[in-house]
């Protein structure tokens, strides 16, 4: 399962700086890219040095990484829900994804006009926030609509599912977004086919200058007490300092870059594991002579679910999985070792897949 992320945002916070500082992303992951296949549609490779690891080890024909896809949503304005800017033509494009990007900005600088005229990034996040809104308050209504001629036939479950509806419409209207209704999971489940877009969870991207990118500023201070009751993940990014490493050729380079600013890792990877974290994914990984290949799951799938990920088939006619944790697979240096050592598991359909484990699947169809 490919993770797939929308980028939304007003116009000139550096949304396309970053998105663009992502397309040239070769900068953050070696030797693997980032493609465009659609003008506002990219897809970067996920970094994981596992992988690379795995790779030393068995010398595979081939290298296959996880990969986020980067939807970017051209700056969404006042009124946008409606039809105003641009923004509003690409709104149906995020309705798929799994999580929104939110990028606020959180710098100052008179070379770059703010579309409201002053630096605000709470305003800044409320106007996204009433445009997103109003576009699911527009989707629910249509929705109670058709679900109405339905509920007069006194189906039981027609008429469970237009309360959830007024439900939603209810919080809408007072200003919420959908992700915080009051209603249990069933009844969410029951309508998640309407793709609401403040349904989905929240990764803020706090877009700060050089000076800011590791300890934050006023700025992301006003941003973090305003989001502190939301369940959301917020990152201090400069797509600035993105676009710098971006233009670096050397691998080398681009780790010596980021380590004279006092960073870790680039933004990038910063997007990535803050995304991973937010919708509880990880990582399990196949490896043999023709490929070394990442697969990203959600927590908590069996060993049938995770098998289906590499193809229907394989979670159809699941018979068995041999697992190998990762570290045992680093430890002892192939899969024939383990398998000597007693370190390679058979598991069932019951087997829970663990972050890291390395896996082989018996199936028949």
């Amino acid at each position: 399962m490919g993770l797939q992320c929308g980028i939304v945002g007003l116009p000139n916070v550096g949304k396309s700086t970053l998105f663009n500082a992502l397309s040239n992303a070769k900068a953050q992951a070696a030797n693997f890219p980032f493609c465009t296949i659609e003008p506002n549609i990219g897809v970067i490779t996920v970094p994981d040095q596992r992988l690379t690891e795995l790779a030393k080890l068995v010398n595979p024909n081939r290298i296959v990484p996880t990969t986020v896809e980067i939807v970017d949503i051209a700056g969404l304005v006042k009124g946008a829900s409606k039809g105003e800017g641009l923004g509003n033509q690409f709104l149906g494009n995020i309705r798929s994804t799994d999580a929104i990007i939110h990028v606020v900005r959180c710098f100052d600088d008179d070379n770059v006009i703010h579309v409201d005229g002053s630096v605000n990034p709470v305003r800044d996040k409320e106007i996204i926030d009433t445009e997103l809104q109003l576009k699911d308050l527009e989707t629910v209504e249509k929705r109670i609509a058709k679900q109405e001629k339905v509920t007069k036939t006194g189906d039981r479950d027609a008429k469970r599912i237009m309360d959830s509806l007024h439900a939603y419409k209810s919080h809408l209207e007072s200003g919420k977004s959908a992700r915080s209704v009051a209603l249990s999971e069933e009844d969410k489940a029951a309508v998640a086919d309407m793709f609401l877009l403040t349904a989905k969870p929240v990764l803020y991207v706090c877009n700060v200058d050089e000076a800011s990118v590791v300890t934050g500023n006023k700025y992301t201070k006003q941003l973090m007490d305003a989001v502190k009751d939301e369940t959301a993940e917020l990152l201090f990014i400069s797509a600035a300092i993105e676009a710098e490493i971006a233009l670096l050729e050397s691998y080398d380079d681009r780790i010596a870059f980021l380590n004279d600013l006092g960073l870790k890792e680039s933004g990038v990877q910063k997007l990535i594991h803050g995304s991973y974290h937010l919708l509880n994914l990880f990582t399990y990984f196949t490896a043999g002579v023709q490929e070394v290949r990442a697969w990203t799951i959600k927590s908590g799938m069996v060993a049938p679910q995770a098998a289906g990920v590499i193809h229907s088939d394989f979670e159809k006619g699941f018979i068995r999985a041999e697992v190998i944790a990762y570290n045992d697979f680093i430890k002892y240096g192939s899969e024939a070792k383990c398998r000597e050592v007693g370190r390679l598991r058979v598991e069932g359909k019951e087997y829970v897949v663990a972050d890291g484990d390395v896996m082989h699947f018996l199936f028949n169809v």
